[in-house]
């Protein structure tokens, strides 16, 4: 029986569990509160206390041997991501799983001016948080390279789902780019996602990067297009670039300024995986109440 722990058991965290738990997988997850214990225990989920902020509290975790997960997000500061520097060190008195994958971003690869991005592309973050994920991903992959653990990392576009679609940004009608000038960018349903990441433990290739979209690129534009009439709420209003930089945040800035498009061969042929939802209309139907 496959013994699976989820160190950031978020809404995809809460997905990989369930597929695994179908296959009678014994599943547990990291919890920091006792909410976060309630909530891991209602889903079926064996709850481990310990936070990857104080890393005291992770030095008695049940790794040894397991399939490890890691879908927390970085810190909001700094080059580093020090809840995985966390782990990592604990791993030493917790012992060793038996593999590790990780949620990454397609962020590390930079802005790509549209160019088709494979996994061999080198990594140009240029956000902060593009740094720390591809500062994370070399803590990981150096562990395993000294620990013999293999190591998958997962690089993945915008995530879209139920319960998480813009729709507050919507009805509070912000703009986004023109549509000649927002540029090409990639998405994956989040029950997709889960997928890859069941497919990622059993068939992910020892020490591999995945790219992980969909496959079909469409600007950012166009997803609040397509988000605002699937839920038939009136589309944002459009700016120019220039406009933009003086009303979106930072954050919204760089999604929009930076543009690549993620070749998903590696993940569809090493990992077999036959997406459910292959493009975003009918990820977005499934979306619907």
């Amino acid at each position: 029986m496959e013994s699976v722990f989820i160190a950031g058991c978020g809404d995809i965290g809460l997905r990989v569990a369930q597929r695994w738990r179908a296959r009678d997988a014994r599943v547990a997850g990291l919890a920091r509160s006792g909410a976060a214990v309630m909530r891991l225990r209602h889903a079926g989920i064996d709850a481990v206390a310990g936070n990857l902020d104080l890393p005291v509290s992770l030095r008695g975790l049940p790794l040894e041997g397991r399939l490890l997960y890691y879908f927390a997000p970085p810190p909001g500061q700094g080059e580093g991501d020090a809840r995985v520097d966390a782990l990592v060190d604990a791993l030493t008195l917790t012992g060793r799983p038996s593999r590790i994958v990780y949620i990454s971003t397609s962020g590390v690869y930079g802005d790509c001016s549209g160019a088709l991005v494979t996994e061999s592309t080198p990594p140009a973050p240029r956000t902060g948080r593009a740094r720390r994920r591809l500062a994370a991903e070399q803590r990981l992959r150096a562990y395993g390279d000294t620990h013999g653990v293999p190591v998958i990392v997962l690089r993945v576009g915008g995530i879209y789902g139920p319960g998480r679609l813009p729709i507050e940004r919507l009805r509070q009608a912000l703009p986004v780019l023109r549509p000649e000038e927002s540029l090409p960018s990639n998405r994956i349903h989040a029950d997709d996602l889960a997928a890859v990441c069941v497919a990622a433990g059993e068939r992910g290739r020892a020490d591999a990067i995945y790219n992980v979209s969909d496959g079909q690129d469409s600007t950012m534009t166009e997803y609040f297009f397509a988000v605002a009439d699937a839920l038939g709420l009136p589309r944002p209003p459009t700016v120019s670039l220039a406009e933009a930089r003086g009303q979106l945040s930072q954050t919204m800035l760089s999604y929009l300024t930076e543009s690549r498009r993620l070749d998903n061969r590696r993940m569809r042929e090493e990992l077999g995986v036959v997406l459910q939802y292959p493009d975003l209309a009918s990820g977005l139907r499934a979306c619907l109440p």
